[in-house]
């Protein structure tokens, strides 16, 4: 079983990792004309919001410091959408695009926290938010595949 400190670290990067998912589908719904894609990009912003809290709350839990900030390399993702989309002029495939490599961060984060000996409820808060953000991953997917469609189209 993982020490104490080593579940608090874990859970840490996790709760960064998923800062930086909550601010990027912020970013993402401010890069989009669409209102059906905003309305998307900022649930999915309210929800990671969600987990980060459930995260920070085990943290304290566990006697911990919560991390309270995204991470460096979060905050230049972010920026680097906001300049791609701006010179694309908010091409909606680029912004999917930008925030589907955002979501394979996350999955890559909460499967190398899933294969971690974790205390069993850890565990399954870890699990749980591992499908969300699996399913944030799909769903972007097809959104992204659906405007490329749309777009060779036109």
């Amino acid at each position: 079983m993982a020490d104490n400190d080593e579940i608090i670290s874990t859970l840490n990067d996790l709760i960064e990792v998923s800062k930086d998912g909550e601010e990027g589908f912020r970013s993402s719904a401010e890069h989009v004309d669409e209102p059906q894609l905003k309305t998307f990009f900022l649930r999915r912003s309210h929800e990671v919001a969600t987990s980060v809290k459930e995260l920070q709350d085990l943290v304290r839990a566990l006697g911990g410091e919560p991390a309270s900030s995204t991470s460096l390399g979060g905050a230049l993702h972010r920026r680097w959408i906001a300049i791609k989309t701006a010179l694309t002029s908010n091409d909606t495939v680029a912004v999917l695009n930008e925030t589907e490599r955002g979501e394979d961060v996350a999955l890559a984060a909460y499967r190398k926290a899933a294969e971690k000996d974790l205390p069993t409820h850890i565990r399954f808060v870890v699990v749980r938010q591992l499908e969300g953000a699996k399913r944030n991953h799909d769903q972007v997917k097809q959104l992204r595949d659906a405007a490329r469609a749309e777009a060779a189209a036109h």
